[in-house]
């Protein structure tokens, strides 16, 4: 793909997704993310990969984290020989820290009137221990609250790596945990927490021995979160997650990511009744335009967006369907 090419491409999306936001952070967000698009990545002709941060800054895919730690070796350079000083330096950091990666979301939710911008970084120490910040800012102002702010940290041990043991099956097994924090006016008008943890265990595995590889990846989540914990925390419950992605080509990703509601409890304005969160699921398109910079396209369903409201229900809550688009940098 050539430079004016990808200039029309990445502006398209920029326009879409700043759309009607008066926010300028999130404008200057995707501009400085398309700049290093447009002025790194095009040199670059090896491709990127998985993980991508997600949507709380974890090494995954849009809302599951993958067994596989952020950020790429520092000696990987486009044919650097570490002969100077500088990439010495760089060839001293492998195996200590990674290269950081970043990501930025935009999630639209439009039957819902729900606008979600995220940006995150990552990276990882001794090739195993990744650590991860992120931010959100959503606008759900159909529902009284143009202004919620999401602050996540997190942090993921891969303790068994893929292939272990001189195999060709065993998947790379990881666990970690993410500390969430929401400033919504749901937490008070529910009675919910606005902070929360969430823990995992995950597996992942990369099968080349089909006719095109395929990507499997199923954990566990214990989590307390209601509505992603955008809308705050309650009680904990163990659910389900999974993804599955086809490589038709080595920088084209095409797949299912899979997410089971957590049911979060009752509270005193529920009357008894337990808040459970919808499944999630998405259905994406990832580009791996380059070693370094990735472009997702999705479309995501959470659920019926006025159950609550319109039944004053709290079973299978969801905020909608929409869609959903990311760029990812690894530096």
């Amino acid at each position: 793909m050539n430079s004016k090419n990808t200039n029309k491409f990445l502006s398209t999306v920029i326009s879409f997704a700043t759309k009607g936001a008066r926010e300028s952070s999130v404008r200057t967000v995707f501009t400085f993310l398309a700049t290093i698009a447009v002025g790194a990545g095009i040199h670059v002709t090896a491709y990127g990969g998985v993980p991508l941060n997600n949507l709380q800054g974890t090494g995954g895919i849009a809302f599951n984290p993958l067994a596989y730690t952020a950020g790429l070796p520092w000696d990987e350079d486009e044919g650097g020989d570490a002969t100077n000083a500088v990439e010495r330096a760089d060839s001293a950091l492998n195996g200590v820290v990674s290269r950081p990666q970043i990501g930025a979301w935009y999630v639209n939710l439009n039957d819902a009137g729900i606008n979600w911008w995220a940006g995150s970084a990552a990276l990882t120490f001794a090739d195993r221990v990744e650590v991860s910040g992120g931010y959100g800012f959503i606008n759900a102002h159909k529902y009284g609250d143009k202004s919620i702010n999401t602050y996540n940290v997190g942090a993921k041990v891969r303790f068994l790596d893929e292939n272990a043991f001189d195999t060709v099956w065993v998947p790379a097994l990881a666990v970690g945990g993410v500390w969430k924090y929401t400033d919504s006016r749901t937490v008070e008008a529910f009675r919910l927490d606005d902070n929360g943890f969430d823990g995992y265990v995950v597996a992942s595995k990369l099968i080349t021995q089909t006719p095109v590889p395929v990507l499997l990846s199923a954990g566990l989540l214990l989590s307390d979160e209601v509505v992603n914990g955008v809308v705050g925390h309650n009680d904990y419950d163990v659910v389900a997650f999974g993804n599955i992605d086809i490589l038709p080509a080595e920088n084209i990703a095409i797949g299912l990511e899979y997410k089971q509601g957590v049911d979060a409890g009752d509270t005193s304005v529920t009357g008894g009744h337990s808040i459970r969160n919808h499944d999630y699921w998405d259905a994406h398109v990832a580009w791996f335009v380059t070693k370094k910079l990735s472009l997702v396209a999705a479309f995501a369903e959470t659920g019926d967006k006025d159950k609550f409201y319109r039944k004053g229900s709290v079973k299978n809550l969801g905020v909608g369907s929409g869609a959903v688009f990311s760029i990812q940098y690894q530096f």
